[in-house]
């Protein structure tokens, strides 16, 4: 029924099968996939999706947007200018005090303002009393020899001065600046006082014990910069009407 040529191409065949077989094996649908070199890489890298830290881990490429937008963050609100409700913004006097404030570490103008104002009523009193002491420490040499030569001719002429003060409505700085290791500031004070003056005899020669009056003094204190003293001294005065 079969040639020869039959018989030897069906023992070649079923000698290559079996060869095969015992090669490559037998499926069990135990055999595992294909190994991926980056398929445990990235398992391992990559949270699951449950995990908390899964949304913490995305990096978005350039190009690509997240699909969730952040809620847009309020701008903080500036930080107020330093001499607010002093000076304005560029103005010479802010830039004075800022050049003041660059030599000297801490400086409040406020607490400047302060002083100035405290120092402005124990002179204007102490020069009605003729108390030449407490001007001497709050005055400059020149200005304290003209308060001392104007009270002297007040004495001379055997008169007395009485003042006291009843508010002081308003002191702004007009101007501030630093010259050299000095710095110096003018303030504009606008007070309401009652001042008089009598002779000998209690007579008034000048003023009205009754009456307030308005006063307007611009007055220039100074003082040296990084100096151990804290204090400042008057070192001129000029009469605004």
């Amino acid at each position: 029924m079969f040639d020869i040529y039959t018989i030897i191409f069906l023992a070649l065949a079923v000698f290559i099968f079996i060869r095969l077989r015992s090669v490559l094996g037998q499926r069990t649908g135990r055999e595992r996939p294909p190994y991926d070199p980056y398929s445990r890489r990235d398992a391992a890298k990559a949270p699951a999706a449950n995990d908390p830290r899964a949304s913490d881990k995305v990096v978005n490429f350039p190009g690509t947007e997240p699909s969730h937008v952040p809620e847009p963050v309020e701008p903080d609100v500036p930080a107020q200018p330093r001499w607010t409700g002093v000076a304005e913004i560029g103005s010479a006097v802010a830039n004075g005090l800022d050049a003041i404030a660059a030599q000297e570490r801490g400086f409040d103008v406020k607490h400047f303002l302060e002083g100035a104002r405290s120092a402005y009523e124990m002179i204007v009193v102490a020069f009605a009393n003729g108390d030449r002491r407490a001007l001497k420490d709050l005055l400059a040499r020149d200005v304290f020899d003209g308060f001392s030569a104007a009270i002297a001719e007040r004495e001379a002429r055997g008169e007395t001065m009485q003042t006291s003060f009843v508010a002081i409505s308003k002191s702004d700085i007009v101007d501030a600046q630093v010259k050299g290791k000095t710095a110096q500031i003018t303030v504009r004070f606008v007070s309401q006082l009652i001042s008089v003056t009598r002779n000998a005899a209690g007579e008034t020669v000048d003023g009205d014990a009754e009456a307030v009056v308005d006063v307007t003094d611009v007055w220039t204190f100074s003082r040296d910069l990084g100096a151990r003293d804290p204090n400042w001294k008057l070192v001129a005065t000029e009469a605004a009407s």
